[in-house]
């Protein structure tokens, strides 16, 4: 079985060794660099399984390697950031990261972090034979799983992996309405007590980028005190 590969870039070296020792400690192969080109240099030249990423880094930041990284990879990103204000998380999830944490930290809280995130990317990338997902058309809007496009009157919408997935759930089940938590938790597999303003945010940009501003029947609906639901 292949040992799974994890980068680590923080400027503070203290801080990538601490990381590189306890990840280390749980089998994983760790590399470690201390700026944001080595990531995109390393990233295209090995097999990376999940980075952690520091925003504020020589060279380039971690905003701007999450950018380049999410054109051609979705492996789990983690910030692991001394930022710690809404607007740093929320910015740093709706550009592509699946998780943010602040210095200081605890390690295991950053390794079991780094498990759950594994744990579904494993999972949402398993192979599946005779288990093709179903590509869901509505009008003018055409979403395939399988290649994870979505067209919307014939022109390529880009959505992040997280905004897909929510898309997709939400248009799996049209008429369904699923409450904030419950999509935190479908989409994102786990149990974050942030999760409700992350998912506000991802499904503000995700309407934006459907052209929702511009249409009379919305795709995604709000049911007010309750949550969403595909107006399809």
């Amino acid at each position: 079985m292949k040992q799974i590969s994890i980068l680590i870039a923080d400027d503070e070296e203290e801080i990538a060794d601490l990381v590189a020792i306890h990840l280390e400690k749980e089998g994983y192969n760790v590399i470690k660099v201390h700026d944001g080109q080595e990531v995109i240099h390393v990233t295209q030249a090995q097999s990376i399984d999940l980075l952690i990423l520091d925003i504020m880094m020589p060279k380039m930041d971690g905003y701007e390697v999450t950018r380049q990284i999410r054109e051609q990879y979705n492996m789990p990103i983690i910030f692991l950031s001394a930022r710690t204000s809404d607007f740093d998380k929320v910015h740093g999830l709706v550009i592509g990261a699946d998780d943010y944490m602040t210095k200081p930290f605890t390690p295991i809280e950053l390794v079991a972090r780094v498990n759950a995130q594994l744990r579904r990317f494993m999972k949402l990338n398993q192979p599946k034979v005779a288990d093709k997902k179903t590509i869901l058309e509505f009008g003018e809007i055409v979403i395939s799983p399988d290649q994870r496009t979505v067209l919307l009157y014939g022109e390529t919408v880009e959505l992040t992996p997280k905004e897909f997935d929510i898309l997709y759930l939400l248009a799996s089940h049209p008429k369904k309405v699923y409450s904030v938590e419950n999509i935190f938790q479908i989409v994102w597999g786990d149990a974050y007590f942030e999760g409700a303003n992350t998912v506000m945010v991802h499904i503000r940009t995700l309407r934006k980028k459907l052209g929702e501003d511009k249409r009379k029947n919305k795709l995604i609906k709000t049911v007010w005190g309750v949550g969403y639901t595909f107006n399809g």
